[in-house]
């Protein structure tokens, strides 16, 4: 005996049907492999693993004036760490103490640009002579302020940098080639522009430095942004054009001065 079944019935199964057929396929979506770590190409510069340091820090209550000038006094440095996984807005922030001999040796071995684009792995914990781990967070040096007459650490700022994010690090430049620059063998001198370029860049392959190469510039001629070699995962936040640096002919004081 058939049994007729109404439109509506039939709707629902055809439905239902149609989502089965599909289960497989949106099952293999789901579980499709994530993308692969970035990882640093040949050619490109790339950190020097004995500056790889884990940088110590505890937990601090209370921010101001008063608190800072007393974490300072007993070699702390008052830090604060930015939580905002896409690495572009404050987010939530920790409130954290790192120690001075440790940021201040680095910056002193790196130098400050060179430390405000490296990534370094953070450790937490209740006091730093404990062995108990709060939390550990590889984090990007953002914001590093010193004392204007003695260079003493005041306070850093860090944010978390997840292999997910896009940080925007103010990337040193490197200048190389000058004692074979045919422009300056000709009297000419190197007008320096930019000393960093701004890109933003994932985690995995923020370069410590980029190479600028002058071996074949004559008098007259520049680079510019879009002429600088980076990882093709690096994103411009400036225009191409923009100018880094130019050869530009010898000053007129030292025109008088070779008369």
């Amino acid at each position: 005996m058939l049994v007729q079944k109404s439109p509506a019935v039939v709707r629902i199964l055809q439905h239902h049907l149609r989502y089965f057929s599909l289960a497989p396929l949106l099952q293999e979506r789901v579980e499709a492999p994530s993308t692969p770590p970035l990882e640093y190409l040949p050619g490109f510069p790339k950190p020097d693993p004995k500056y790889a340091e884990t940088i110590h820090a505890i937990p601090r209550a209370k921010s101001g004036k008063i608190i800072s000038a007393k974490e300072r006094k007993v070699g702390r440095v008052p830090s604060i760490v930015f939580e905002q996984e896409d690495g572009q807005h404050g987010g939530n922030k920790r409130l954290i103490s790192v120690q001075n001999n440790q940021i201040k040796k680095l910056v002193n071995q790196m130098g400050r640009s060179f430390f405000l684009s490296r990534v370094y792995d953070l450790e937490v914990r209740p006091e730093f002579e404990s062995e108990e781990v709060i939390e550990k967070v590889r984090v990007l040096p953002r914001l590093l302020h010193l004392h204007s007459g003695t260079d003493a650490v005041l306070n850093v700022t860090f944010i978390r940098a997840p292999s997910s994010a896009l940080l925007k690090v103010d990337v040193p430049l490197v200048f190389r080639g000058e004692d074979v620059c045919p422009g300056l063998k000709q009297g000419a001198y190197l007008n320096i522009i930019k000393r960093t370029v701004k890109y933003l860049c994932p985690p995995d392959v923020i370069p410590p430095y980029i190479d600028l190469d002058l071996s074949e510039l004559e008098v007259g001629q520049k680079l510019s942004m879009g002429d600088l070699k980076v990882h093709p995962a690096l994103k411009l936040v400036l225009p191409e054009n923009e100018p880094v640096c130019k050869i530009v002919g010898a000053r007129v004081s030292d025109q008088r001065k070779s008369k």
